[in-house]
């Protein structure tokens, strides 16, 4: 399972911060974060789906779960995708445009349900299996994973409200968290042992196909001059590794005097 928690619009220095935990098999092929063919896009790459988990563009185009490229707006390129999205396995996915400010939400799931467009409001929203939830009004429906990130992320904001984050110092204390939930809250799914080990914010847990866990965290900054700093810790032939891809926006105009 994937888990983010962002905060959109909702502080003086970061108008987009999100923290992103990847869970899947360690053995899946996987390439970590950087620029890709043509260099305008920057993200990891699955390479079993072929596409990344997150990524960015140059323009300051921002894709979180599911990502095509696409010089459209957010809106335009959701109504795109809207088109396919019975297409796919279960996504939630969202859209932001850095420059315009604008940011929107679309989910395929459940299946068969009609798929509705939603401009995602200035705050704190986390996304996990369950649908976008902002973290007041939706809190209980989440995962004690998501919830313990949801509860960390908040208090970051909290100590930082008015000052910049040491994003360094914070992402280990929040994103290697291995506190687990109390049995009794476990959802009562599958297995009482299999929900325990995936309900920490750090997941590791063996299986017959080989170690399940979290194998990649990211924390995806935007400041309010522009800066996009794209820093992530990722498994690679049974080492974590760690690193931090910086670059400026490009503004509208600077984009079309780069058009050929």
């Amino acid at each position: 399972m994937c888990t983010a928690v962002f905060a959109w619009q909702a502080h003086p220095f970061y108008p987009f911060l999100l923290f992103f935990s990847r869970d899947e098999y360690h053995n899946r092929p996987t390439k970590p974060v950087a620029w890709w063919e043509g260099g305008e896009i920057l993200g990891g790459r699955d390479e079993v789906a072929g596409g990344p988990w997150l990524a960015c563009t140059r323009g300051g185009k921002i894709k979180c779960k599911l990502m095509l490229q696409s010089k459209k707006s957010p809106k335009e390129f959701a109504e795109e995708v809207v088109k396919e999205a019975h297409l796919y396995n279960g996504f939630n996915l969202i859209i932001a445009d850095l420059p315009y400010n604008t940011m929107v939400y679309i989910s395929n799931m459940p299946k068969g349900e009609p798929i509705d467009i939603q401009d995602v409001p200035p705050g704190t929203h986390v996304l996990s299996n369950a649908k976008l939830g902002s973290q007041l009004l939706q809190f209980h429906s989440f995962s004690f994973q998501a919830q313990h990130l949801v509860l960390s992320f908040g208090e970051m904001l909290e100590v930082y409200h008015s000052s910049e984050i040491p994003l360094n110092k914070v992402v280990g204390k929040l994103m290697r968290d291995t506190v687990k939930s109390h049995e009794r809250t476990l959802p009562s799914i599958c297995s009482p042992d299999w929900e325990l080990s995936l309900s920490s914010i750090l997941v590791e847990a063996g299986t017959p196909p080989g170690r399940y866990g979290t194998s990649s965290t990211a924390v995806l900054t935007v400041s309010a001059g522009g800066e996009v700093s794209f820093h992530q810790i990722y498994l690679q032939s049974g080492e974590w590794r760690e690193q931090t891809i910086k670059y400026q926006i490009e503004k509208p105009n600077e984009m079309s005097d780069n058009m050929p």
